[in-house]
């Protein structure tokens, strides 16, 4: 499987004990293959168990979240932290909650965070957690109640020292609200950085809301820039999802100059050929919490199709994946080749089968993994950190030039990195090599623990 006896070793041992993992054993061979390009010039790494000890999570939790719905009948789903690896900071990383959460999910999702946290240059390492509940379909009263239940328990867990946690799929402000008031209920302190992506009257940060999705577009636009000379300007582009990391997405490669027409939930997508309308798929995301089928009833001349996976058979020059891990599989990917499409950036957490992205990528499209491309929200998340811990709040302007200095040296880092690897425009490799060695040199400095 890989050429290095030391990585085929270790991934024989996490296949064996992680069998019924598939997200995870994903994640992990994805990043072995790019290790494998620097790993024989580290003999020190396999004498002290570094890699067993990279792909084992520091810390794993489950637990029981009880609460009550409006009809008064006691509920029960199961809630997680991963504590992944914290050699360069305190646990970082969001909360999912919807009904495809499983252990295998968050170990993925925790794994990929520790080398995103290390591509911000911010020191945070690196966690994940959630649950099987779904908010679509609850009341704000079911919403609340399920977030303090969570939280009781978490609570124990975490703190702006340990472990932060932010939102992710299902988890928005509301949530993230809910949340820290329990929090702040239980331990008598008004602890604001213990959780981020708060509202703004509370210790929240000015851009943490469009930080994923505009950070999407600074990384893919300077990908264009330094890989194609090219820009977002006069290209129409395909972004699946319509939740927080998609919407802002959306909006800024708008502002940029692109043109999106297709935008997708998990039944279907639309498709409007003038460019979406914006101001009215906010209304419907934000407001009303609807289905994006909504639009095409209300704005004429677009249209609703079935099936989200169908959206990449709509023509385009630029994809943003922004939905969900797996989104995109081989004929998905077949579809944008034919159609011309000049490059996929990920905007979700692993949107591309490895089938698809070894597809995208013999192909010579332009091609950036979610570690690097999706992010600017935890780097915003950073920032706001940083600003609770100095009670003082930045402007819009400067939190967002921040991060956009952060993404275009993040850029420079995977480009740099796959350079050195001998593989010049990979930023695959150049993401997993770069986020890897900084852990690495972390993790070997401060002995085996």
């Amino acid at each position: 499987m890989f050429k290095s006896e030391y990585l085929n070793r270790v991934y024989a041992e996490v296949e064996h004990r992680d069998a019924h993992e598939p997200e995870f054993l994903q994640a992990v061979r994805e990043v072995f293959e790019s290790l494998e390009l620097v790993v024989d010039q580290h003999p020190e790494w396999e004498a002290v168990g570094l890699l067993e000890r990279f792909v084992e999570p520091e810390r794993v939790i489950e637990f029981r979240v009880p609460w009550v719905d409006d009809s008064g009948k006691t509920r029960v789903n199961r809630g997680y932290r991963v504590q992944y690896n914290s050699a360069i900071g305190p646990y970082k990383g969001g909360l999912r909650f919807h009904p495809s959460v499983n252990l295998s999910v968050i170990k993925f999702l925790g794994f990929e965070q520790v080398l995103k946290n290390s591509l911000t240059t911010l020191p945070m390492g690196g966690g994940k957690g959630g649950s099987d509940f779904d908010p679509k379909g609850k009341s704000e009263a079911e919403v609340m109640r399920f977030c303090q239940s969570f939280m009781t328990e978490l609570y124990r867990h975490i703190g702006q020292f340990t472990d932060t946690p932010a939102g992710d799929i299902g988890v928005g402000g509301r949530e993230v609200a809910y949340m820290y008031g329990q929090y702040k209920r239980i331990v008598d302190r008004f602890e604001g950085g213990v959780i981020t992506g708060k509202g703004l009257t509370f210790g929240g940060s000015l851009a943490r809301t469009q930080a994923t999705g505009y950070g999407l577009c600074y990384y893919a636009a300077e990908a264009l820039k330094h890989l194609k000379g090219d820009s977002f300007e006069g290209k129409t582009v395909v972004v699946s999802g319509s939740g927080n990391v998609a919407q802002y997405a959306a909006e800024k490669c708008t502002q940029l100059g692109g043109k999106v027409v297709a935008m997708s939930d998990s039944q279907g997508y639309v498709y409007d050929p003038k460019g979406i309308d914006l101001k009215k798929l906010f209304d419907i995301k934000q407001k009303r919490r609807a289905r994006i089928s909504v639009y095409a009833n209300e704005v004429p001349g677009s249209e609703y199709v079935e099936g989200c996976r169908n959206i990449w058979k709509v023509k385009c020059d630029v994809a943003l994946p922004c939905a969900s891990q797996n989104e995109m599989d081989v004929e998905g990917a077949k579809s944008l080749i034919a159609n011309g499409c000049m490059g996929v950036f990920e905007g979700a957490n692993m949107p591309l089968t490895p089938e698809a992205i070894a597809l995208i990528q013999s192909s010579g499209l332009l091609y950036s993994p979610g570690k690097a491309s999706n992010a600017g929200g935890v780097a915003t998340s950073g920032l706001e950190m940083t600003q609770n811990s100095m009670r003082l709040s930045w402007s819009f302007e400067e939190v967002d030039e921040k991060l956009q200095g952060i993404m275009k040296n993040i850029y420079k880092a995977c480009y740099d990195a796959s350079v050195k690897c001998g593989k010049p425009g990979d930023l695959m490799v150049g993401a997993n090599v770069a986020g890897f060695l900084k852990v690495a040199e972390a993790m070997m400095a401060q002995g085996v623990v």
